[in-house]
């Protein structure tokens, strides 16, 4: 079988300054970097190192950019012929800013990403023939990915998706159309109408997300751990102990290791640990693709965690 991402592919240019600049202030930084990213492109690295099959559908620029994105996805084993090259846009870039906490502020300029549309999933529908999991973000039009996962859940494909960034709702007719919906606690607060900033209201979101029709709901917490609402009930997940140094790529991660391990026949409950473990490890990297971990990492990881 094979994991099939639907997504985005930019170049991240990464500055690091001792904080993040307030509104109007400039700030002297002390590194900058260029690294392949875009969640599309991140999750379908992180499935790929964690030993699944997998092809990544989305568009470049035909542009320099481009050409160094195609040959690092290449690289890190991702399959890339459904990767069209977009002589009408730029190839998608992210101006990512790092404090010393890594925390980080993101502004997404899509480019080629943001053309995706039905000749897009036509070429996305050979591919899930093959699939067992559909990996979708929103750093793609909202129609395009509508239309992926409605496709998908038609061919009995597991379909999931990251709502990020979280628009200010989604279509109910997608919900039903979801095996599994993995915000973050902004998204999820963006997607519900209220925060969650407190244990009862995270399980309130998840059961109001999981009564539009999803079939798991998994919450990402941070620091603070995940949880996880299906059919078997609720379940909290703590965070691994962990010293962040970059968060940019945890979510990422989090959901490549996921499709990886369902792809691969894994239990929930086995799949929710190489998701939390692989995003652990990756917060303790910098960048976003060089931060995602293999599967021996991963394994070592969690031998550890046990010991």
């Amino acid at each position: 079988m094979a994991v099939v991402v639907f997504g985005s592919i930019n170049l991240d240019l990464v500055t690091r300054s001792p904080r993040l600049p307030r509104p109007g202030e400039t700030l002297l930084g002390s590194a900058f970097a260029m690294v392949p990213g875009g969640k599309g492109a991140n999750q379908a690295v992180a499935a790929a190192r964690l030993g699944a099959v997998t092809h990544l559908v989305g568009r470049l620029g035909a542009d320099l950019f481009g050409d160094r994105l195609q040959a690092d996805l290449e690289a890190a084993g991702v399959q890339t012929a459904g990767v069209f090259r977009d002589d009408m846009a730029q190839s998608g870039v992210a101006a990512i800013a790092l404090d010393e906490a890594g925390e980080n502020h993101i502004i997404v300029v899509p480019g080629a990403n943001g053309r995706l549309d039905q000749t897009d999933c036509d070429r996305l529908r050979p591919l899930l023939a093959e699939a067992s999991v559909l990996l979708l973000q929103l750093e793609i039009p909202l129609e395009a990915a509508i239309a992926a996962a409605r496709m998908a859940h038609a061919q009995g494909v597991t379909v999931i998706l990251d709502p990020a960034p979280a628009p200010a709702a989604l279509p109910a007719a997608l919900y039903p159309c979801l095996d599994f919906l993995t915000p973050n606690q902004t998204e999820a607060a963006q997607l519900v109408g209220f925060g969650l900033d407190t244990p009862e209201a995270v399980v309130a979101a998840a059961q109001a997300l999981r009564s539009r029709g999803v079939g798991t709901v998994i919450l990402k917490l941070g620091g603070q751990g995940a949880y996880c609402l299906s059919d078997g009930g609720g379940l909290w997940l703590p965070a691994f102990p962990v010293q962040p140094v970059d968060t940019v790529a945890a979510g990422d991660a989090f959901n490549g290791a996921l499709a990886a391990a369902l792809d691969q026949g894994l239990s929930l409950s086995e799949a929710l640990r190489w998701a939390m473990a692989a995003g652990a490890i990756a917060v303790t990297q910098t960048g976003a693709q060089s931060a995602m971990p293999n599967q021996a990492m991963l394994k070592d990881f969690l031998r550890q965690q046990a010991s």
